[in-house]
């Protein structure tokens, strides 16, 4: 029995050491056939802002050899010193003798700061990284575009003011409108909000786009958290837009907003025979909160579209609001609100808490609300001043006195894929909700939907914020 266990052992170690030597070797090929191979043949980087660093892209640097390869530089080249690379934790435009084991690999990371000129328009930087083994020289092209920008930081606009579209705003705290001036966003603008960055009128904002020229406010970051995927999908970039208690007379038209935490927030004034904010052939979407809050405001919206939220997408509390050919829809990533679609609040007596304010007045007008959760605040509307016409809701119901000539427990068949994180509210062919709409409630402020297609060119309109 001993004899066996000396002889087991012994057949062991001579299997462990012969097999050590063929999986880590210590031996460098000569050859210069034996070529490295690279995860992509162009690193691109996404838009960068001159002056400020990018985020790190990553190139995999492979060795498909038996053995080990010694790349005798990693050097750039052509690249007017806007590129730099880390190599195993150092930073630095030249490394030699960097070894990669046999069937192994090596990540080399790259950051890219690009300085300003005078372009208003994009424009290319490239470099080229050279990879030399055993008197070979390979290559990978870099490439990026920079795109000036103005900063502002600790801004208070205290006179009227114009943005243009001629280059990006970033916004790194709060942009402040102050009480008495207005600020006008022509069509184009472009207002980028690092963290914690928001707008708040205290004044007046006026923003009107056009076709093909929306006003964009979103995050400042514009690369991707996924492959061909942008960041735009993240919720909580920024805080928002706010509308303080004095600020009247506001106009969003033809704005995309996205990826905030508060979206767009009316502030409580209770004052309702003067119009706080109009919204026209906007889109708004993809926030931690509500899309759009508003208390106690007049606040108007014609042909917009409201979605992706962690809260009610839309929660309205007294006041006079006026909703026409607009879409409220939720389809958020992160979490299934527990609140419905549309939140409504402050309607009548019995919910009204002990508010002084005057009860909701609301009107909704071929629109359409669905979604993942709950369209609209359970209860019924009898004895308020709120009113649905031609509304389609994903739930089961019956027309009465306040739900006029609605659609109930249709799904409106939007071109939303969620798990592919495409977010598009236009409706397919077959979609219930075209042609769906009462033509009386097309009024010139929503004849032309946001991609400029006329309402009534097929006679009656679609529900919603899209012609088709």
């Amino acid at each position: 029995m001993k004899t066996m266990r000396i002889l087991f052992f012994f057949l062991i170690s001579l299997f462990a050491s012969a097999m050590i030597p063929g999986c880590i070797s210590d031996e460098f090929t000569d050859s210069p056939s034996d070529l490295l191979t690279f995860s992509v043949d162009t690193l691109r980087f996404d838009t960068v802002f001159t002056d400020l660093g990018t985020p790190t892209a990553r190139l995999k640097v492979y060795n498909r050899a038996s053995k080990a390869i010694n790349i005798s530089s990693i050097r750039m080249r052509n690249d007017d010193g806007v590129f730099s690379m880390n190599v195993d934790g150092v930073s630095g435009k030249v490394f030699d003798n960097v070894e990669i084991r046999a069937n192994d690999s090596i990540f080399v990371f790259v950051e890219c700061l690009i300085e300003a000129n005078s372009d208003a328009r994009p424009f290319k930087v490239e470099g080229v990284m050279d990879f030399t083994t055993n008197g070979v020289t390979q290559s990978v092209v870099l490439e990026a575009y920079g795109q000036n920008v103005r900063r502002l930081r600790g801004v208070t606009i205290d006179s009227d003011m114009t943005f243009t579209a001629e280059i990006p705003y970033i916004v790194f705290d709060t942009l402040r409108v102050k009480a008495g001036t207005t600020l006008t966003l022509e069509p184009g603008t472009r207002l980028l909000f690092h963290d914690k960055g928001m707008l708040q009128v205290d004044g007046s904002l006026i923003a009107v786009g056009d076709v093909g020229k929306k006003i964009s406010m979103r995050g400042d970051r514009l690369d991707d958290v996924l492959p061909d995927t942008g960041y735009e999908i993240l919720a909580g970039q920024w805080q928002g837009v706010r509308f303080g208690p004095e600020s009247f007379g506001n106009r969003m038209e033809y704005v995309e907003m996205q990826s905030s935490v508060h979206g767009v927030v009316v502030d409580s004034c209770g004052i309702i025979d003067r119009n706080k904010l109009t919204l026209v052939n906007s889109w708004l979407h993809n926030s931690q909160g509500n899309v759009l809050r508003s208390e106690h405001a007049w606040v108007d919206a014609f042909g917009c579209c409201f979605s992706e939220s962690g809260e009610a997408t839309v929660y309205l509390r007294g006041g006079v609001h006026n909703f026409v050919q607009c879409t409220m829809a939720n389809y958020y990533l992160f979490a299934i609100s527990p609140e419905s679609i549309l939140t409504l609040s402050h309607l009548s007596v019995e919910d009204s808490s002990g508010v002084a304010n005057p009860l909701m007045k609301a009107n909704f007008n071929n629109c359409i609300i669905y979604g993942m959760n709950s369209p609209l605040t359970p209860g019924n509307l009898e004895g308020t001043d709120v009113f649905m016409r031609n509304v389609l809701l994903g739930v089961e119901g019956s027309d009465d006195d306040h739900f006029i000539s609605c659609m109930w427990n249709e799904n409106p068949e939007f071109e939303t894929i969620r798990d592919e994180y495409v977010f598009n509210y236009r409706l397919k062919e077959d979609s219930p909700a075209i042609s769906a709409g009462n033509p009386e409630f097309v009024t010139p402020e929503c004849l032309f939907d946001m991609d400029g297609i006329d309402r009534l060119e097929w006679g009656n309109p679609a529900l919603g914020a899209y012609a088709r």
